[in-house]
């Protein structure tokens, strides 16, 4: 389990003696836990009677592979004069009533020696950047806005200056959201995605059901998951294909955070083609393996100090019959013509815990001019949807670098669905404040 075998705290000089002992100890936790879990583990299983048709780990050739030690480089400065300045712009808009703006830069140095005689050493750095700022409408509603940015290196990143811009850019959306109308009636028709808002949508919905996850004992499926027992059978359209390929190391001249050489587990990382021509082919695994799967091929992934488990590296969307984004935007508003629709929907960006849509705009299809809404939600856009009503995906690919306890990338175009319902959200609208906000000004 997490955190079994982990040293807490190592020393950080360079001293053979304390840190053998370090090591030894967590070793010797770690085999008396494991000794422990394998004795429960065999109990359990004498309530089954079917055998298990798998091993419980799989084996992997030696491996050594020693990448450079990686370390941060920035001047904090800056940055923190950056976040300073951007956060103070709360006060050029009294009715913004939270505004946070964050850094986070980090490398990462792992080591891996086990007793097959593997040896790796394997580092990234991340460094990421985020805004949020929210506001409420006259009516009480809460609008907010996230965006982030995360690259591999310094020089990818927005500048400080670039950020602060961005910043005001947000509290003139939310500014814009608060004024924009509601969506207020039930709508079902065709929906254009941004590659941004279609990376969210790819990176749950394909992503979280490509890992090769093992159920609990007993249970017949071969993963958990919407794609447990979709292995051979269709799951995006013909069109589509998806891989994941961690060998690659930069797309369209940018550097790809989810690229690595040997896995947590001293895998080899290896290029996987999951879905062909719309049907899955393949799961991501780590060295435990699942039916059918016996191998490992180079996914198990883990966060500092945690135990590894199948994760995404490198998720690459291709369409075979791309389409620019203005011909979406005309099959989007050919279907509105076609269905007596006066308009049809496009989503710029998503966000929150489901897939909400931050900024949505009405496309008339008239003259195609844009009008911003507030108070969506999408309903029942899952892998069905993905499936079933994705009916053309653009030539404009994007790369959405992801910072989470594993970086990851996912490299999607832009996608459009003919037939999916956009509703007002059932969230009852906060309260606004009972009294105006005390004057900036100091004078007394």
């Amino acid at each position: 389990g997490p955190g079994i075998g982990v040293a807490t705290l190592g020393p950080i000089d360079n001293d053979p003696i304390a840190l053998r002992w370090q090591l030894w100890t967590a070793t010797d936790s770690a085999y008396k836990a494991a000794s422990e879990s394998l004795a429960m583990k065999r109990a359990a299983l004498r309530q089954y009677s079917a055998d298990q048709p798998f091993d419980d780990f799989a084996h992997a050739p030696a491996l050594e592979s020693i990448e450079p030690l990686v370390k941060l480089d920035f001047d904090p400065k800056p940055w923190r004069e950056a976040l300073e300045k951007s956060t103070a712009l709360f006060r050029t808009d009294p009715k913004i009533q939270f505004l946070w703006a964050t850094a986070r830069f980090r490398a990462v140095n792992q080591y891996f020696v086990n007793t097959e005689g593997t040896i790796t050493r394997d580092g990234y750095t991340v460094y990421f950047l985020n805004e949020d700022g929210s506001t409420q409408a006259a009516d009480g509603m809460r609008l907010e806005r996230s965006p982030y940015f995360t690259a591999a290196s310094l020089k990818e990143l927005p500048t400080p200056e670039e950020f602060q811009a961005n910043t005001a850019k947000v509290l003139e959306t939310l500014k814009n959201l608060r004024d924009a109308p509601v969506v207020d009636e039930d709508y079902r028709g065709p929906v254009l995605f941004s590659a941004d808002a279609a990376s969210d949508v790819f990176n749950g919905m394909v992503g979280g059901n490509v890992l090769g996850k093992r159920p609990r004992p007993g249970e017949s499926a071969r993963t958990v998951g919407d794609y447990a027992s979709n292995y051979k059978s269709r799951v995006l359209p013909n069109f589509l294909s998806v891989e994941d390929d961690p060998t690659l190391k930069t797309f369209a001249g940018k550097t790809l955070i989810g690229s690595y050489d040997a896995d947590d587990e001293g895998v080899h990382a290896s290029k996987v083609s999951l879905v062909q021509d719309g049907e899955l082919v393949n799961y991501l695994l780590s060295r435990e393996p699942i039916r059918d799967f016996p191998e490992s091929n180079g996914h198990g992934r883990a966060a500092p100090g945690q135990s590894a488990s199948p994760n995404i590296g490198n998720l690459i969307v291709q369409s075979k019959q791309p389409l620019s984004p203005e011909q979406l935007r005309q099959k989007l508003l050919y279907i509105c013509r076609e269905e007596n629709k006066a308009f049809g929907y496009y989503v710029e960006t998503l966000g929150g815990t489901g897939y909400e849509p931050r900024l949505l705009y009405r496309v008339y299809e008239k003259d195609g001019h844009q009008e911003l809404v507030r108070g969506a939600v999408f309903d029942e856009l899952d892998t069905r949807a993905l499936r079933n009503d994705l009916v053309a995906a653009g030539n404009d690919p994007l790369v959405g670098n992801r910072e989470g306890a594993v970086p990851t990338t996912v490299i999607s175009p832009s996608i459009l669905f003919d037939d999916l319902e956009v509703k007002r959200t059932d969230a009852k609208n906060a309260k606004l404040p009972e009294y105006p906000p005390p004057d900036l000004s100091l004078s007394h």
